[in-house]
């Protein structure tokens, strides 16, 4: 019963979040948000899961006051707690610090892979899908009266340390943690020019993220090792495994290629296309470890010798795997029908 009446108010807060238009009901909100989520973080009784909450609860809590300051400070200088009022240079920036340091975009990006490594699948899947939307909707409210500068170097910083950061991973949470990172430079790099593909591109990457790391939960999958056999396990869902994290890659035709298509072409058309070249260039470091986990994944045999350790797993029955299964393909085939 407590734990529902925790998800509820995790909806709740969410919702509210981005239906608002005031600062002040905003900041209250993502402090409800922050609160909601932390018995998830800490459910597992375990040192790291403690440190884990932790982490989050002092990052969380940074961002909300620098929120809460701007949020002041505009009321102070304009006389009200609109949100579209951000007239002023200094506010707007620390506003968007604080809303991006609640996303997990570079430099204020320290927190997500300790946090995600030290959580559940599960819990980790909230952090990473659920817990940006409302950060990236209040961004689009206010993205008129953020500087552009800033946005593009916040944007290529954290597609360069995302994909860096993944290369030499073995831990998939965390690796799933850096391709967070990297995709938030995808979405933040374009949010001044056109809000809208950032939007395409954050909402593509919850669409990704979600199977992705409920198929991981399914087959008790968190390292790169575990990933070489989890052919054994269930065929289909490494099959579904393998798009989905070619998908998230980038690579055409999958659906994760169509918001990346959106915001070259319109850095392009702004006139960016230096910017645009090293974004794609950093967007190869990313592929380089999806690539690496899918053969792993479906290419590589493990060891038959008896001295080889596996992973103990429950048996994959066929309706969990089909439960995932329209998710999983809509994900990955979605692009026809994406393209405006």
């Amino acid at each position: 019963m407590s734990t529902a009446m925790i998800f509820v108010g995790l909806i709740l807060s969410t919702i509210l979040a981005t239906a608002s238009n005031s600062w002040l009901l905003a900041w209250l909100c993502l402090e409800l948000n922050t609160l909601s989520i932390l018995p998830f973080i800490s459910k597992t009784k375990h040192p790291r899961a403690i440190e884990a909450a932790t982490k989050y609860f002092l990052t969380q809590a940074t961002a909300s006051c620098l929120l809460l300051l701007a949020g002041t400070s505009n009321a102070w200088l304009t006389g009200t707690w609109d949100m579209t009022q951000m007239s002023n240079k200094l506010t707007s920036t620390t506003m968007l610090i604080a809303l991006t340091m609640k996303m997990g975009t570079v430099p204020t990006h320290f927190w997500l892979p300790e946090v995600l490594q030290g959580s559940t699948l599960l819990t980790a899947l909230l952090i990473s899908t659920w817990q940006k939307i409302a950060p990236m909707s209040l961004l689009f409210i206010m993205s008129n009266n953020i500087q552009p500068t800033f946005t593009l170097t916040l944007g290529l910083l954290s597609t360069a340390f995302g994909g860096w950061g993944g290369m030499n991973q073995t831990q998939l949470r965390k690796m799933m943690a850096y391709s967070s990172i990297a995709n938030m430079g995808w979405t933040v790099i374009t949010l001044t020019h056109e809000p809208k593909a950032s939007m395409i591109n954050i909402f593509t990457y919850i669409t990704l993220t979600t199977p992705t790391f409920l198929l991981m939960a399914l087959t008790s999958t968190k390292t790169l090792q575990n990933m070489t056999t989890m052919w054994s396990t269930s065929p289909l869902a490494t099959t579904i495994m393998a798009l989905l994290l070619l998908s998230t890659a980038g690579l055409p035709p999958l659906t994760g290629f169509l918001p990346k298509l959106i915001i070259m072409n319109e850095l392009v058309t702004q006139n960016l296309t230096p910017l645009a070249t090293m974004t794609m260039m950093t967007s190869l470091l990313s592929l380089s470890f999806y690539l690496r986990t899918t053969y792993l994944t479906t290419l590589l045999n493990p060891p038959s010798s008896a001295t080889s350790a596996t992973k103990w797993r429950q048996k994959m029955t066929k309706n969990k795997t089909m439960i995932l299964l329209p998710t999983a393909t809509a994900s990955t085939f979605m692009m026809p029908a994406l393209i405006p």
